[in-house]
């Protein structure tokens, strides 16, 4: 494995051989490498690269590597370096560097470079506009095959895909597209107008970024046009860029699922953070969602001192408390999974809500009645055998019955209500719905205690 190679060399400081090893490999090879040394490796590591290799690297990078490189270069080769990205991963790596330092590097950028940027960020951010490139290569519907396959060839080193060709009018707008394969595979002297597609699937520039993604996904495209209102076509977005999209999407909703607060506005990732932040800076992504547990619990608290006497003459009762709020919550859970993942995927479509609310509502009672029967039974059984308490199966057996589908009523509505407040839903759902559902738990399970148990206990 690279890996080990290169931490073998640093660790016995063997540059030498260490140079002439990164020099014999491949940059994805060097990239997958790179993924698993420290910063301070990196930097070394980086150093003993080839120019070029070095350049192909850093483009592999994420962002918060190549920050990491650039705070280790003199300012002319930071320069260089930026000078060198492409449009679209020029503008990911200055967005998330400080604002002095991106302003200094875009105006050290050559007058082209510079004035594409400024177009790109110009654009809101989660955007189409913002995480296109607009190197691509447009044809023209006049053009003969021949001189289309020529203007291919010439532009093709410049562009970052040539894979997939648009085809535009004199004023830009988006006419058609055909792909490579169906270019080669016509005849040199027919006309562009007459073999592509006139159904080109588009974005526009302020269409949210991760639908652009799904949009590549779905369809399988390699790259996706962007139009601006007029429908001109302005840039393009690829696949890869798509990937990586999905990729930062899915982290974050599992970071905001696990109760990680996102107070990365100016750091490349929470992923970053938490693995090589400051003691700070870690608190402040994991502490608030431990602060509200622990505001719940004391509520939860709260609630069985409030039974306290039941829990005095039936001891039992208490045998019961961690598998109701567990169910509950498993449940929860789950409803709150399928929602959220339903919507991202386009497969609940929010004007259909009711429609899925009431199939999930029945779904969590079907699965309740089956939970709950079988858990009074044996709560039924232990409550005879040991405190000749039989009925004690009817409440446990109730309370699972009611909690479990008010965790699945939970589950959908809470995202439900997030998202027409405008708040992410990944990162609200899981900390309320369990908030909630503990609590109500509680409630339900010492209420039926009480109703089916009461005049025993008393």
């Amino acid at each position: 494995m690279l890996k080990e190679t290169i931490l073998s060399c640093l660790k016995d400081k063997d540059m030498g051989t260490l140079k002439v090893l990164l020099a014999s490999a491949e940059s994805m090879e060097i990239h997958h490498a790179f993924n698993g040394l420290s910063p301070g490796e990196q930097v070394i590591a980086f150093r003993l690269l080839s120019k070029n290799d070095a350049l192909a690297l850093f483009e592999l990078l994420d962002t918060g590597a190549q920050q990491n490189l650039l705070r280790s270069f003199t300012d002319e080769r930071a320069r260089e370096f930026v000078n060198k990205l492409a449009p679209d991963d020029r503008v990911k790596l200055l967005d998330e560097l400080p604002a002095l330092v991106a302003k200094e590097l875009i105006h050290s950028l050559s007058p082209q470079e510079r004035e594409v940027t400024n177009i790109i960020m110009g654009y809101a951010p989660e955007t189409a506009g913002h995480i296109m490139t607009t190197e691509c290569i447009s044809l023209r519907g006049y053009m003969t095959a021949e001189e289309a396959l020529a203007k291919v060839r010439r532009q093709a080193r410049e562009k970052e895909t040539i894979y997939t060709l648009f085809v535009t009018d004199d004023t830009k707008k988006l006419e058609g597209v055909l792909t490579l394969q169906e270019l080669l595979m016509t005849d040199g002297a027919a006309r562009i107008k007459d073999v592509m597609s006139k159904k080109a699937i588009r974005v526009y520039t302020d269409t949210d970024q991760e639908k652009v993604a799904r949009t590549l996904q779905e369809l399988d495209l390699l790259a996706i046009p962007v139009v601006d209102k007029e429908e001109r076509l302005v840039g393009i977005v690829t696949i890869d860029d798509a990937v990586d999209i999905l990729e930062e999407e899915a982290t974050e909703d599992i970071y905001d699922q696990a109760g990680l607060a996102d107070v990365t506005a100016d750091e490349t990732s929470r992923s970053e953070v938490l693995v090589h932040g400051s003691l700070w800076k870690i608190w402040k992504v994991r502490l608030p969602i431990l602060l509200i547990t622990l505001g719940v619990g004391i509520v939860s608290g709260l609630v069985i001192g409030g039974f306290e006497q039941t829990l005095e003459s039936m001891a039992m009762v208490a045998v019961f408390i961690p598998v109701i709020m567990g169910m509950g919550g498993n449940v929860g859970t789950q409803s709150s999974t399928v929602f959220v993942r339903g919507v991202a995927l386009g497969q609940i479509k929010m004007k259909n809500f009711m429609k899925h609310f009431v199939k999930e509502v029945l779904v969590g009672f079907s699965i309740s009645a089956v939970i709950g029967l079988c858990m009074g039974v044996l709560a039924a059984l232990f409550g005879h055998v040991w405190h000749d308490l039989p009925l004690l199966g009817l409440a446990v057996g109730m309370a699972l019955v009611i909690t479990i589908t008010v965790a699945a009523v939970l589950g959908f509505l809470v995202p439900f209500v997030l998202i027409k407040l405008n708040v992410d839903q990944a990162a609200g759902s899981a900390p309320i719905i369990t908030s909630l559902k503990d609590v109500v738990a509680l409630v339900i399970y010492f209420v039926c205690v009480n109703v089916f148990l009461g005049s025993m206990g008393g």
